[in-house]
């Protein structure tokens, strides 16, 4: 769910339950074979169970799925199984369940858990779950994720990081489908790769002796423009020939207008017509205007079945895959559709160092005249305490409910910050020598660790999920080398003016600048140590200042 929500579609702009069927069944009467319900979130529709038990009624339609934040899942399942609900997909991005409170905006976790263990026991098999996988948010849960299929008859999914409005997409933030691949076979090297299904968007794995899967949805580093015979029909009525596209057709409005069957179809065919050969490319996606995720679907239409002929129609077409040729076809639509495939779509106290050392001693300064910030009050956060205090007895980032939440700053007066943060790198004696005598091959570890810390500390705020920008003034980095210890000590030290306090940005530097050492020492040495990440000190706030003993 992004930061501020979605704006809520009118009830009227929405389609009807009628308005729903009508158009099922004009698809399913010209081939298609699976629907499958998403959203948003389709089992907040208080008629879905209806939908789904008059799809069920639709001669031809062989599937009928659901993709779903499992929320509701346990309390509606039996009655969606009974009429006529044939396959799960839910949406879970983390295992951690303060995580996913931070991500959907919501606690439940464990109602998705039972809803997971729900469909399990009523039979579903697979279960897929959905993980869209952001580096720095859940690319470290890779592995948990795929140990559930061990035990459990799941298809695990993990779907590479897409742009679309509202989710502030970064190509750093995508993992790609082969460096998740690599992470989990450096765990399971026996990993399988199975047969692809015809027009399946995924890539399928197993690991031997487990029950379930896994698999990737590689929109973004492989496409399957080829080999994708999706459409999509959005909650208001518009399609979408293409998840990337930002061209849609109001199937509504015209079916509201009086358009006939013929008409549809027409229109219909004009718009599959229009769909491009493949996708524009990430980069090129992520500059286009197009709904939130959230807001995209309210069903897919798929098509199973093998082509029912491999004709090639004259506007250079994309391959459609699934139509069966039990019914006449229209002229448009043979035209448009036979044949082809619709594309779809990351810490230092000082000490003197021992006489007779190699000494390399390091200081870094980054100073900013900058004076702006850039609060985000949460609506629902505790109000900050009034009175000098050193301590509090309530965790400030949660509200009276128990859910995560950033501290309202507002009307905190702004006052000058100040906080050293501290970190030790127990090298050993091979690397610390390399270092001491800046003989590494990756070059002059101490110079990229102060580096890095600093930048560190200016991007704080997006390494910590509930942390203020704060624009910084001063940011200093001092690295000393230990030879008693063959360590580094680090100290970081940050500054700032404003409403909040800036312990977390010495804390990330110092942390940072500790992993960069370590990353550029790791080639000589796996028996290297962070220890002793701390805070020095702070100033300035209503909770008073602070220093270690």
């Amino acid at each position: 769910m992004p930061e501020e929500g979605v704006p809520l579609t009118p009830k009227a702009n929405l389609l009807t339950t009628e308005e729903i069927l009508t158009l099922a069944r004009l698809f399913v009467k010209e081939g298609i074979d699976k629907i499958r319900l998403t959203g948003g979130e389709p089992l907040i529709r208080p008629d879905v169970v209806d939908i789904v038990a008059q799809l069920q009624r639709l001669e031809g339609l062989r599937t009928i799925g659901v993709t779903t934040n499992g929320i509701n899942l346990t309390r509606l399942l039996p009655q969606l199984q009974k009429a006529g609900l044939s396959a799960i997909n839910i949406s879970l991005d983390t295992l951690v369940p303060a995580k996913f409170e931070f991500i959907v905006r919501r606690k439940g976790f464990h109602k998705v858990m039972e809803g997971i263990h729900k469909a399990i026991e009523l039979g579903y098999n697979p279960v897929k779950v959905n993980c869209v996988v952001m580096r720095g948010l859940n690319e470290d849960e890779l592995l948990d994720f795929a140990a559930l299929t061990e035990g459990l008859p799941l298809d695990v999914r993990f779907i590479e990081y897409m742009p679309f409005d509202g989710n502030k997409w970064n190509f750093k933030k995508m993992v790609s489908y082969k460096e998740m691949l690599d992470t989990i076979r450096q765990q399971w090297p026996e990993l399988e790769k199975l047969p692809e299904e015809e027009s399946s968007t995924a890539k399928a794995f197993k690991i031997p002796g487990f029950q379930g899967q896994i698999s990737f949805i590689t929109s973004m580093s492989e496409h399957f423009c080829g080999t994708c015979n999706r459409l999509r029909i959005t909650a208001d009525g518009n399609l979408k020939v293409c998840l990337f596209g930002n061209s849609e057709v109001s199937l509504r409005d015209h079916l509201r207008a009086g358009a006939s069957e013929q008409e549809l179809l027409r229109i219909i065919g004009a718009a599959v017509g229009r769909k491009k050969r493949q996708h524009a490319g990430m980069f090129s996606i992520s500059q286009m205007k197009n709904r939130p995720m959230i807001l995209i679907e309210l069903f897919l239409m798929f098509h199973d079945s093998p082509p029912a002929n491999p004709s090639i129609s004259s506007w250079d077409p994309l391959h459609v895959q699934g139509l069966r040729p039990r019914m006449s076809f229209s002229s448009q639509m043979v035209t448009l559709w036979k044949g082809c495939r619709v594309p779809q779509a990351l810490l230092l106290a000082q000490q003197q160092l021992g006489s007779g050392c190699f000494q390399r001693h390091y200081t870094s300064r980054a100073d900013s005249d900058a004076n702006s910030k850039c609060l985000s009050p949460g609506s629902w956060a505790p109000a900050a305490p009034s009175g000098p205090q050193l301590t509090s007895e309530q965790l400030t980032h949660v509200d009276s409910e128990g859910r995560a939440a950033m501290v309202d700053v507002g009307r905190k007066p702004d006052t000058e910050r100040a906080a050293v943060a501290s970190a030790v790198v127990l090298l050993g004696p091979v690397a610390f020598k390399l270092v001491q005598r800046n003989q590494l091959k990756k070059g002059d570890a101490l110079v990229v660790a102060q580096l890095a810390g600093i930048q560190a500390a200016k991007v704080t705020s997006q390494l910590i999920p509930l942390c203020h920008h704060v624009a910084l003034s001063h940011v200093q980095v001092q690295l000393e080398l230990d030879s008693t210890r063959h360590a580094v000590r680090i100290q970081a030290s940050c500054r700032a003016r404003g409403p909040t306090g800036v312990e977390m940005e010495a804390l990330t530097s110092a942390a940072v600048a500790a992993l960069s050492l370590y990353d550029m020492c790791k080639a000589v040495s796996r028996d290297i140590v962070l220890e002793e990440i701390k805070l020095i000190s702070k100033t300035g706030g209503q909770r008073g200042d602070f220093h270690r003993a």
